[in-house]
């Protein structure tokens, strides 16, 4: 039976109930305030209301973090103290319940369970929105890896970003190791070696070295990070990238990894010796010489020299004990070939200078070869040509034609050395060291009826015999008074039954007053009686 307090009845007419103060301060202890409800105390009542409604605005919707520590410990002491001020009130004030005091306190500690299964309930929400935020970062980070691969500028403006995506994905799993994003992480890692790796799927192999030598070093960079079957993945597809782009552009000089270094091809022997590639690489370069070697002896044989040359620098630096070992001789014999017929073939192009250099370079380089000889001759008619184009318009002979001889007499009257260099029935180049106590003609017709002709001065001198013919000459004047003299080429014709003389000398000024000055144009021929 339900009683009502009767409105006029004093407080202390009630006689106390410790059971019926129990379940007062139980019902607000739930945080409903239905103790003071059921006390028909409104305002107490309202006030526990305005707390909860307080604590749920707070804590919904539900956070990673959960619910700020005061606000926790503030809620927690209104509840107290209404629980504390109910069971105080219910003493002595009768509850509008239709039970018992006893039974009414087993309601209030049977009411707990709402705050319990509340705060429960919330935890659980607050996990989820905990995991849920793991996820949108592990997503976050997924999206990050996918717009770096999507730049244009390829591994190298992307590699920033991946490096921030290797992080996020270590912080997931290292410090949520027990989440669903975690979780997920390997999956994730997957994508991103098959991300990163994209251009060797794309057969694109010079491009993926960068980016598969960097997914290689990941697990020495980034220690303790569990990267599983992903740690040994990138071997096979970096030794066969390094084979592809090293044989592809072995000859290139558009590769700067092509260098002394050996490049990609002694990376693949250096670091996997053992790999399928690597046991391909000899064969592979050696047929590439064999192809350039044939290309030799066709009608431009100077573009295969070069590959040659290329070939036989990477050769060299390819690790000692490998393939290269065998190699290196058969790249350098060609190179030693090659050179003499782009030399050639320069000369028959009319590439005079690059000519003269070619085979001067041949015949310093290999001076044992059978073609060195051959190579002095054909450099200096090269030499000749550049200045005199007549000299070059077939190759020199390679051997003396027989009969007589005519001696040539060649003497310096100039204050520097000279080279006299000839081309025609025979090839050949003296040297005269310069005249000591010769100085500069004033003039050529000052030094026309003297030059070489003092009795007291010591000339040096060479001699000729010279077989008839016409030859192309080039007189080189060297030394420090030779700055502004101008070497000077010319022809001359040799005859049966005469000698010759020449004599080389340097004029100082020109014959008009106010004319730059002008080097001497040398003498070639001066007949004397024949011989009879």
């Amino acid at each position: 039976m339900t009683y009502t307090l009767p409105e006029d009845e004093p407080e202390d007419a009630v006689p106390p109930d410790s059971w019926r103060a129990a379940a007062a301060g139980l019902f607000n202890l739930s945080g409903l305030g239905l103790g003071y409800v059921f006390m028909r105390r409104w305002p107490q009542a309202a006030l526990c209301w305005i707390a909860t409604g307080w604590l749920l605005v707070a804590a919904l919707p539900a956070d990673p973090d959960g619910v700020p520590g005061g606000a926790v410990w503030a809620y927690g002491l209104v509840l107290v103290l209404a629980a504390a001020h109910g069971a105080w009130l219910g003493r002595r004030t009768r509850l509008t319940l239709p039970v018992r005091p006893m039974v009414a306190a087993g309601l209030g500690l049977a009411l707990l369970v709402v705050p319990a299964g509340g705060a429960v309930g919330y935890e659980a929400a607050r996990e989820e929105a905990y995991q849920q935020m793991l996820l949108d970062r592990l997503d976050k980070t997924d999206r990050l890896v996918t717009t770096a691969s999507q730049r244009d500028g390829g591994f190298a403006e992307a590699k920033d970003d991946y490096e921030r995506a290797l992080k996020a994905y270590r912080a997931l799993g290292d410090d949520h190791p027990g989440s669903r994003a975690a979780k997920r992480v390997p999956g994730s890692l997957d994508r991103f070696y098959d991300t990163v790796g994209a251009p060797y799927r794309e057969k694109e192999y010079c491009e993926a070295l960068e980016p598969l030598k960097y997914l290689w070093k990941l697990p020495d960079r980034m220690k303790g990070m569990q990267f599983g079957s992903l740690t040994s993945w990138p071997e096979e597809p970096l030794a066969t990238s390094l084979y592809e782009c090293g044989i592809t552009d072995l000859g290139s000089d558009a590769v700067p990894t092509s260098t002394a270094n050996g490049g990609e091809l002694a990376e693949l022997l250096r670091d996997f010796a053992d790999s399928e590639p690597a046991a391909k690489v000899g064969p592979a370069v050696s047929a590439k010489i064999a192809d350039q070697s044939k290309a030799l002896k066709g009608s431009d044989p100077c573009p295969a020299n070069e590959k040659l040359q290329a070939i036989s620098t990477t050769v060299g630096g390819l690790p000692e004990g490998s393939p290269g070992d065998g190699l290196r001789t058969d790249a350098e014999n060609a190179v030693e070939s090659g050179t003499y017929a782009c030399g050639v073939d320069e000369f028959k192009d009319d590439k005079f200078g690059a000519a003269a250099a070619t085979l001067s370079d041949f015949a310093d380089t290999y001076k044992d070869n059978k073609n060195a000889k051959r190579a002095w001759q054909i450099a200096i008619a090269a030499e000749i040509a550049e200045e005199r184009p007549e000299a070059g318009k077939k190759l020199p002979p390679s051997r003396s034609p027989g009969g007589a001889k005519m001696p040539l007499e060649i003497s310096n009257d100039s204050p520097t050395p000279v080279e006299f260099l000839y081309t025609g029935p025979v090839t050949g180049r003296i040297t005269l060291a310069a005249c000591d106590g010769c100085t500069k003609y004033s003039s050529r017709a000052a030094a026309q009826d003297v030059a070489c002709k003092n009795s007291s001065t010591y000339y040096p001198t060479d001699f000729l015999n010279l077989p008839a013919g016409d030859y192309h000459t080039l007189i080189k004047y060297a030394g420090d008074d030779s700055e502004d003299v101008t070497n000077e080429a010319d022809g001359m014709s040799i005859e049966p039954g005469y000698e010759y003389t020449n004599c080389a000398y340097m004029v100082s000024g020109s014959s008009y007053p106010g004319l730059p000055d002008f080097p001497t144009l040398p003498d070639l021929t001066e007949p004397l009686e024949p011989t009879v």
